[in-house]
């Protein structure tokens, strides 16, 4: 489909759609002086057609004149049947195309295609928003509307030390001269120019309502005053009236704007900018003032600079509200393309509101850039009352002059550092600024990275201080020209005298003096206009003084556009010198973190929790507080249901944000955090490992550990059920595949059972069902590989098999080797070792009773069994003690039904190696003890809850 327009010339319109525009606009003042008529046409579309004209296509006439159409001539609108596709043109009713009348037949039909047209006239629209409103330009920094408000205070004379002047004032001032739009549109940009949390430095000063943070809205314009500041003057309007940038006409033409400010620095990075044109938008994040004019410093001296060099000047933006900068990834994408993504945490503390019940409060200090506060604290004060942020007791917000204030009190129990982490994940406390460094370049829009935005700022800088200098060299020129007559003048004063008196004109005297000292005609002029009272030999002298000074300035500057190293040091030396005068400290805090991104780990507490495991494979997650303490002998309570032939394997207290390391019977292991295991109530099944784990066909899981930190002097100690023993590395078990690793190389018929975290200055207790124990140092076991068998733990007799190990730590150490050393046999001090048999009898006996041997021993008799009795678990005790010197841990027992009994360390006896032991769970119809975990009771608050106060954690 082609366009028929009014005008002869396609090329014309096609490089110029304004025109075709006109056209079409002349068109409609016209057109009730025509009159249109629709002929039937054979293509159904335009059957169904309304009156409206209709230009399609034609062949391409020759161009000719364009003649006028008299208004009161009528023509109609017919179809070509030749034309193809249903094409119409214009007759008029002699039948003439387009003719003007008579025989002439000028034609006035221009032939374009209608997507080139409707192309370009987009094009010419949006480039006309993209330069006239929503970019601004790269070498001041500045949209149109702000260049025209500081042109305009400027003119009005509304510096830095004047008195303020009504925004009203300065409005009308911008509407009538230069930017012919709405007065709101010009009010709010004064407003965003004035406001010290919009701007990183505000370029105008505003007395009254200029709006806050929590998004008030300003003053009208008719009660709030302004000027400009010291750093606006100094920084964009200085060396304006010397020629430095390109004037323009205004809308009406009646007066002259600037098309740019001379800008000392680039505004551009220094308050960032953002805008939305059509089909391109722009976000460049604010920068601190000292480190632009130094990383500007650096490009000077060093051209090839590259953005590692630059950063180490300006590491990255400044935002005037403040708040933590997480890592420098976004940034170093934003710098090098011009895109990338900023992380910013609001700056926040904790206090302590009382100490004797531990409530804390989250003080919030300062907010993300661009973040509504009065919305933010409203945000999370819904979030509370949904019950989707909890642990939040009370909101307020302080804020007031002094500074930001928002005080979230905790309850109590609540762990800040999670509610922190939800508050981040789920508020505007945590946001995003997402950069898009576009601006107006040579006339186009372009994206650019830092150093070619520094780059192009330099270029149209070195172009101003060239304009300033010819400007400058100029006016010294005239005036060393001037100067030097004067000089001629009043060394011929007394002939100047007698030619001036001579002359009957002016006219006559200036042409006199020319003709005779062979002067200019500026030169004679001066001498004319020069005052009796500077004929004095004084005034000679200073007429001398200003010349050599001019000379002196004008060599200077002819030097200083010779060189263009001199431009750039002059252009530092004035960058600096803005520096030093308004350079303020940065706001924005750095820090070196994986981009501030959130995982489930950071808003889940990291709570104590318990660990129930089953023969067959089921694993759930308790509170700690499920199983109340009991006394010894007592039944217990059960652990919930089990499946049928299941009985419990482990049982174990960890913290939900360890590493589980789960070791099978075939010498593989698992790895899952705590947290990932659900939570569940004492009565659930649970749920099965092969949910959570890659476990194969048969595979069981005998042992558990979980692991904090994967220290690199810590060991894991492995025993098989056939005595053998390994030491392997921490570091090795960091880095876990879904589907395992191999822990140790198992001979057939032997499986893996027990595992126990250690450092070299450990002690290894090992016991068998029958009783025997061996203490040995873990400094004697030789530290292996993954891939490895190990060597042999115990010499056992026939029928005789490992039943458990412990580990001693080092902080027991040294008071066991002064109980051996002075050989207190008969001492019954701790540490112990408490002994659980299968048929729910235990007792403690002191360390001191047994003495280290190597491995490959029978060891020592720690436990004299009956004939259907055996040994179930072996454990170190007396890592901690209460007031009364006594053991304070806690044993939780479970039988094979399910049973648990939770009992203190210390109602269990103190006896000897052969002695039988005490009651502690009655087993008539649970079986046997299945397994056996060790606790130390927690410290339990004054004030806190009686559920709470039976916490507990796990001791190696």
């Amino acid at each position: 489909m082609k366009l028929h327009t009014l005008n002869p010339q396609t090329s014309f319109v096609q490089s110029n759609p304004m025109a075709f525009s006109t056209g079409i606009r002349l068109l409609r003042c016209y057109h009730h002086h025509f009159t249109f008529t629709a002929i039937p046409s054979r293509v159904s579309g335009l059957r169904k057609a309304s009156s409206e004209l209709r230009f399609l296509s034609s062949v391409t006439p020759p161009r000719k004149q364009v003649r006028p159409v008299s208004a009161r001539r009528k023509v109609t609108e017919e179809e070509v049947g030749d034309e193809g596709n249903g094409s119409v043109i214009l007759r008029d009713r002699d039948g003439n195309e387009g003719g003007g009348g008579g025989g002439g037949g000028g034609e006035r039909i221009v032939h374009t295609e209608l997507h080139k047209e409707a192309t370009e006239a987009y094009m010419s629209y949006a480039m006309s928003v993209l330069l006239g409103r929503a970019l601004p330009d790269v070498r001041d920094g500045l949209k149109p509307v702000h260049r025209r408000i500081l042109y305009a205070m400027h003119e009005l004379g509304l510096s830095s030390k004047k008195p303020y002047k009504k925004c009203a004032r300065v409005v009308g001032e911008v509407l009538g001269k230069f930017h012919p739009h709405g007065d709101n549109a010009v009010y709010d940009s004064l407003v965003r120019m004035a406001q010290d949390f919009s701007l990183r430095s505000p370029l105008i000063r505003g007395h009254g309502n200029f709006g806050s943070i929590d998004a008030d809205p300003p003053a009208a314009m008719r009660y709030t005053e302004c000027r400009l500041e010291a750093l606006t003057e100094a920084m964009l309007l200085a060396d304006l009236e010397q020629n430095t940038v390109d004037f323009v006409p205004n809308f009406d033409n009646s007066q002259k704007e600037p098309s740019l400010l001379p800008a000392r620095i680039p505004n551009l990075l220094l308050n960032g900018a953002s805008g939305i044109a059509v089909g391109m938008a722009t976000n460049i994040p604010p920068h601190n003032l000292g480190e632009l004019v130094d990383a500007l410093s650096a490009l000077i001296h060093n051209p090839e600079a590259t953005l590692q060099e630059l950063l180490e000047y300006m590491p990255g933006p400044d935002f005037p509200t403040g708040g933590i900068i997480m890592g420098n990834i976004g940034i170093l994408e934003a710098y090098r393309t011009g895109r990338g993504r900023v992380v910013i945490r609001g700056k926040t503390d904790i206090e302590l509101l009382d100490a004797k019940t531990k409530r804390a409060a989250i003080i919030i200090q300062e907010i993300p850039y661009q973040t509504n506060k009065a919305s933010l604290v409203e945000k999370i004060a819904d979030l509370v009352e949904n019950k989707t942020l909890e642990g939040v007791s009370d909101i307020r917000d302080e804020s007031d002059r002094s500074g930001m204030r928002v005080v979230i009190e905790l309850k109590r129990g609540s762990d800040p550092a999670i509610v922190l982490n939800n508050l981040y994940r789920l508020t505007a406390l945590q946001s995003s600024f997402s950069c898009n460094m576009v601006g107006i370049l040579n006339g186009q829009p372009k994206l650019m990275g830092l150093k070619e935005l520094l780059q192009a700022f330099l270029d149209f800088r070195c172009s101003v201080v060239e304009r300033r200098a010819k400007y400058k060299l100029s006016q010294a020129q005239e005036r060393s020209h001037i100067v030097e007559g004067i000089i001629i003048g009043l060394d011929n004063l007394d002939e100047v005298i007698n030619t001036i008196r001579k002359a009957s004109s002016h006219a006559l005297a200036t042409a006199n003096l020319r003709k005779e000292f062979e002067l200019t005609e500026k030169q004679a002029e001066a001498i004319l206009d020069i005052s009796l009272r500077r004929l004095t030999a004084l005034e000679r002298n200073k007429f001398v003084d200003e010349g050599k000074s001019l000379r002196a300035q004008i060599s200077k500057l002819e030097e200083l556009l010779s060189s263009k190293k001199q431009i750039l040091q002059l252009i530092e030396e004035e960058a600096l010198e803005i520096k030093d005068k308004y350079f303020t400290p940065r706001r924005s805090q750095l820090e070196d973190t994986d981009s501030g991104n959130l995982e489930d780990i950071d808003v889940i507490p990291n709570e104590e929790m318990l660990l129930a495991i089953s023969e067959k494979g089921y694993v759930k997650r308790m509170k700690p507080d499920t199983f109340n303490l009991q006394n010894r002998g007592t039944i217990g309570k059960s652990v919930g249901k089990l499946r049928v032939n299941d009985a419990m394997s482990d049982f174990l207290v960890c913290r939900a944000h360890d590493k589980v390391l789960y070791f099978s019977d075939k010498g593989t292991v698992y790895s899952s955090p705590a947290y990932k295991i659900p939570e569940c109530s004492r009565t659930a099944a649970g749920t099965p490992l092969i949910q959570i784990l890659s476990l194969s066909d048969g595979e069981r899981i005998t042992s558990i550990i979980p692991v904090s930190e994967f220290a690199g002097d810590q060991y894991l100690v492995m025993l098989t059920v056939n005595g053998y023993i390994k030491k392997v590395s921490l570091n090795y078990f960091a880095s876990i595949r879904s589907t395992g690793i191999i822990a140790i190389q198992l001979v057939p018929g032997d499986e893996l059972k027990w595992v126990k975290c250690c450092s070299n200055n450990d002690f290894v207790a090992m016991a068998s069902l029958n009783g025997m124990v061996i203490l040995t140092p873990c400094a004697n076991i030789r530290a292996l590989g993954r891939n490895t068998r190990g060597s042999v733990a115990m010499r056992l007799k026939d029928g005789d098999k490992v039943a458990s190990m412990d580990i001693i730590p080092d902080a027991l150490q040294k008071e066991l080797d002064m109980t051996l050393a002075v050989h207190q046999r008969k001492s019954m001090n701790g540490p112990w070792l408490l002994f659980v048999s299968e048929s729910g009898y235990g007792k403690r006996v002191p360390v001191s009773r047994f003495r280290a041997s190597p491995l490959n021993r029978v060891g020592l008799i720690g436990y004299k069994f009956s004939s259907e009795d055996r040994l179930a678990a072996v454990f170190v005790v007396g890592f901690s003690f209460g007031e009364d010197g006594e053991s304070d841990e806690q044993v939780v027992l479970v039988s094979q039904s399910g049973t648990v009994n939770r009992i203190k360390v210390r109602d269990i006896s103190i006896q000897s190696r052969y002695a039988r032991g005490v009651i502690l769970m009655r087993l008539e119809h649970a079986g046997k003890i299945q397994s056996a975990s060790m606790i130390s009771a927690a410290d339990a608050d004054s004030d806190s809850d009686p559920e709470v106060e039976d916490a507990a954690a796990v001791e190696a």
